[in-house]
């Protein structure tokens, strides 16, 4: 049986960790730090509070990010 194909997107997600901080009003905040590498081969973290770590926010966000290394990464040669 063949393997399902994966869907292209503008990055592949290597790694997330769970943060905790200390916000400035004194109360735990999470947020989830993603490392993924882009298109063009580019690794970079992004940082999604958790109160955007959903699939149909988080999505939007990291894509962003990604297209806009990737122009910068072109930009410059």
């Amino acid at each position: 049986m063949a393997e399902p194909k994966k869907a292209i997107t503008a990055y592949e997600v290597l790694k997330i960790d769970e943060l905790v901080r200390i916000g400035d009003s004194g109360q735990v905040e999470r947020y989830y730090r993603h490392q993924i590498k882009t298109k063009e081969g580019v690794v970079i973290s992004v940082d999604i509070d958790e109160k955007d770590f959903t699939p149909e926010k988080a999505v939007p966000i990291l894509s962003k990010k990604a297209q806009e290394v990737d122009k910068i990464k072109v930009s410059s040669g």
